[in-house]
C-alpha cells in the first residue's frame, strides 16, 4: 500500500499536468492534500475502532449509505474509492485487490447484478433482446433439460 506522502505527490503531480503552478503553489498544495489524507486516514481508522470489530482492517469496510445506492441511472461509484464510472470494471477492481465476484459479494450485491449505470445495462438489455438472444436462450435450457432426461 502507498503511503500518504506518495499519494499526494501523485495527486499533485496530475493536478500540476493539467494547470500550471508556481513552486509556491505545488508546496501548498502538497501540504493541502497531504494533510487532507491524513484527516482522512484518521477519520476511517476511528470510524474502524467503533465498530467493535479488529483493528487490523480485515473486516470489510461498510459504506455510509446503501450499496444499491451507487447505481445510478448514469454512473456506478465505486464502493471503495467513491469514484464514478458508466461501467465498474474488472481492471478498475483489481487496483483494489478485488475481482467483481468478490466486490459483489463484500457489498451485498447478488451474482447477477451487473456493475454498470442502470441506462447502460437497460441499453445492452434491449440489443439482445433486438438480436434474439432471449429466445435462443429459452432453446438452449430446452434442449438441456431432454438431454438430461
Amino acid at each position: 500500500m502507498k503511503s500518504l506522502t506518495e499519494l499526494a505527490s501523485e495527486l499533485v503531480s496530475a493536478q500540476m499536468q493539467n494547470q500550471a503552478m508556481t513552486t509556491e503553489e505545488i508546496t501548498k498544495t502538497l501540504q493541502q492534500v497531504f494533510q487532507t489524507l491524513n484527516q482522512l486516514k484518521a477519520t476511517e481508522i476511528s470510524e474502524g475502532d467503533t465498530g467493535g470489530g479488529s483493528s487490523h482492517g480485515d473486516a470489510p469496510k461498510k459504506p455510509s449509505s446503501d450499496p444499491k445506492r451507487s447505481i445510478l441511472k448514469n454512473k456506478i461509484i465505486c464502493l471503495e474509492c467513491r469514484a464514478e464510472f458508466k461501467q465498474l470494471s474488472a481492471k478498475h477492481l483489481a487496483t483494489h485487490s478485488q475481482t467483481p465476484k468478490e466486490y459483489r459479494k463484500k457489498y451485498g450485491f447478488p451474482a447477477s447484478q451487473p456493475l454498470s449505470c442502470k441506462s447502460l445495462t437497460e441499453k445492452r438489455k434491449a440489443m439482445g433482446k433486438k438480436r434474439g438472444l432471449p429466445a435462443a436462450l429459452k432453446k438452449k435450457q430446452a434442449a438441456a433439460r431432454k438431454k438430461k432426461k
